[in-house]
């Protein structure tokens, strides 16, 4: 049997949280989590640097055979939405450079995967997280996103929100019937 071993990344800007998982047949096992932070003083080539850096390094040390990345949150304001973009950008190309599979994913289906519902709270998914993964405690906000982006990936886009979305589909960030 060979291992899956999955990268999750939740792009930003200021800080991108990466959290890496296993998964064993149907069990999932954590592996590491944590931010890669960029210096809000520093010009926006530098910030993008700092995350492709950032994230091949993340790449070298756990070894992931496949990546998993959220999809940008399209926002009110138009220039951090590109911001976001660029972020993104960054982290999708270190994680093509490194000649990985990557996947991606809405907050919908993340939040679905993880807690069940589309509509979670960012604690909701922390502590969906914590329990998924049996940790002994929570990891900060970003790498709980991006370790449910990678439990997402593992169940397939589908996991505890597949029963709730039967027969529907995602458009636009919303479920069609």
């Amino acid at each position: 049997m060979s291992l899956t071993r999955i990268l999750g990344i939740d792009p930003g800007l200021r800080v991108t949280g990466f959290g890496v998982i296993e998964k064993h047949g149907n069990q999932l096992v954590y592996v590491a989590s944590g931010c890669i932070r960029s210096q809000e003083r520093d010009a926006l080539p530098a910030r993008i640097k700092t995350i492709f850096s950032g994230i091949g390094e993340v790449v070298r040390s756990y070894a992931p055979t496949q990546a998993a990345v959220e999809n940008v949150f399209v926002n009110v304001n138009p220039q951090s939405t590109l911001l976001l973009g660029q972020a993104r950008g960054a982290a999708l190309s270190a994680l093509v450079h490194a000649d990985l599979p990557v996947a991606e994913y809405t907050a919908l289906q993340v939040k679905q995967a993880v807690v069940g519902h589309g509509k979670a709270a960012k604690e909701q998914v922390q502590h969906m997280v914590v329990r998924l993964l049996s940790l002994s405690g929570a990891p900060t906000a970003d790498a709980a996103d991006a370790l449910a982006c990678a439990i997402c990936h593992a169940h397939g886009g589908q996991g505890l929100g597949a029963l709730a979305t039967a027969g529907y589909r995602v458009r636009g960030g919303r479920l069609i019937g």
